[in-house]
């Protein structure tokens, strides 16, 4: 019991990472889209290459929050039903849904992700616009990378799930979890 709850403490803490690195991405894509409006409307000047990160920081945000979603519990679920039903009940559709949805496809599109990125460095993908970022692949990685993430996360959420059908007082992913571990509730 004590090792889950040690695995799902150290899982967070990736997914935990990763929403402080999405919010420094999100920072930096809005002072990119400040400065790419101040240039534009202020001194008539058009960067393809500054517009072109925007999208590429604003995919990173997505990629990449997504884990931080799925650790904080913060993702779509059906809540009419899911609330409803008994903790134990909660935590035996969240390890189904996790074991036969959540990792299998996340598994996939991280391998498969990673041909697409590898294909995309051996051609010298750049792009397709004078002026625009070269290097494509790099963001074309971070596909795999955010899959990949989100399967570690992924995990994380049936650890907690299997940790809650083990002891129902274990907290579930999202509800209070940061100050019961300070209280060394989760410890």
């Amino acid at each position: 019991m004590k090792l889950l709850v040690s695995a799902e403490k150290g899982i967070n803490r990736i997914g935990d990472a990763l929403g402080w690195f999405t919010s420094i991405l999100f920072i930096l894509l809005m002072l990119n889209v400040v400065y790419d409006v101040a240039m534009r409307y202020a001194f008539n000047d058009v960067s393809i290459g500054m517009q072109e990160m925007e999208w590429h920081l604003f995919s990173m945000v997505f990629l990449l929050g997504v884990p931080y979603a799925i650790r904080t519990n913060g993702h779509v679920r059906v809540d009419i039903i899911y609330e409803r039903l008994t903790v134990r009940a909660q935590a035996v559709i969240d390890v189904l849904g996790g074991v036969f949805f959540l990792l299998p496809f996340c598994l996939l599109v991280a391998w498969f992700g990673i041909d697409y990125a590898k294909e995309s460095y051996a051609l010298g993908e750049t792009s397709g616009d004078p002026g625009g970022l070269p290097y494509r692949w790099i963001i074309k990685s971070v596909i795999s990378l955010s899959f990949f993430f989100m399967a570690i996360t992924g995990l994380g959420m049936i650890l907690n799930a299997i940790n809650r059908m083990m002891n129902p007082m274990h907290p579930q992913l999202g509800k209070d979890t940061e100050s019961l571990d300070a209280q060394g509730g989760l410890s």
